[in-house]
């Protein structure tokens, strides 16, 4: 009799999706760029719920693709399609901005000190950066979830849970542990760099969905 309980059936796989799951978010994107920077300015009651939609995002879509949604996902590409380029045009735009605040050192004084953004567009902007990116559904849909779907019937679980986790540890990691960088953020001219790296980001991401990358 098989133990399902044993660390090959559980701990093991969970690791599994941890560290695959953590190497998948844990590069330059949209989403990091957006909470790094909200979290630089350290607005905790805006962060946490942005975390929240980057993690709770990733968590639903992993399980969907483990149920095999990616499949129906893969039967109309057409869905993709204006996915992308919607959230082509979006970043595009977000990109622009960003590029003007870098730009702009008044701007800049302002984003960082008495005009912060208000929480629920900071949570509709993640929204779009997250759902109106088709590389998420592409991620997580259906690449983690064809890869734990590899796994046995128990197992598949174990490795998405481990997954999720590792989505939940890096945003919450990312948005409340970039407060750390704010002695070098308390500069102007650190922030004119920091938005013009998420203007490069956004627009190259932007341009690429455009083109079908």
């Amino acid at each position: 009799m098989i133990d399902l309980v044993s660390p090959s059936h559980t701990l093991l796989p969970a690791l599994f999706g941890l560290s695959t799951g953590l190497a998948l978010i844990v590069a330059i994107g949209a989403q990091n760029a957006y909470v790094l920077r909200l979290g630089i300015e350290g607005r905790n009651r805006t962060i946490l719920p942005v975390v929240l939609v980057c993690a709770v995002s990733d968590a639903v879509l992993i399980l969907a693709g483990v149920l095999g949604i990616g499949i129906v996902v893969q039967q109309v590409p057409a869905a993709l399609v204006v996915v992308r380029v919607i959230g082509a045009g979006f970043l595009i735009v977000y990109g622009l901005f960003a590029a003007l605040r870098a730009v702009r050192p008044t701007v800049l004084v302002a984003a960082s000190g008495s005009a912060p953004v208000s929480t629920r567009a900071a949570v509709a902007t993640m929204a779009a950066l997250t759902w109106l990116n088709p590389h998420v559904y592409l991620d997580t849909l259906l690449f983690l979830g064809s890869v734990a779907n590899q796994h046995g019937p128990i197992e598949r679980w174990w490795w998405a849970g481990g997954a999720v986790l590792g989505s939940f540890i890096w945003f919450f990691g990312l948005g409340f542990g970039a407060r750390l960088l704010r002695p070098f953020f308390a500069r102007p001219s650190s922030w004119r760099i920091l938005d013009a790296i998420i203007a490069v980001v956004m627009i190259v991401l932007g341009l690429r969905l455009a083109l079908g990358g």
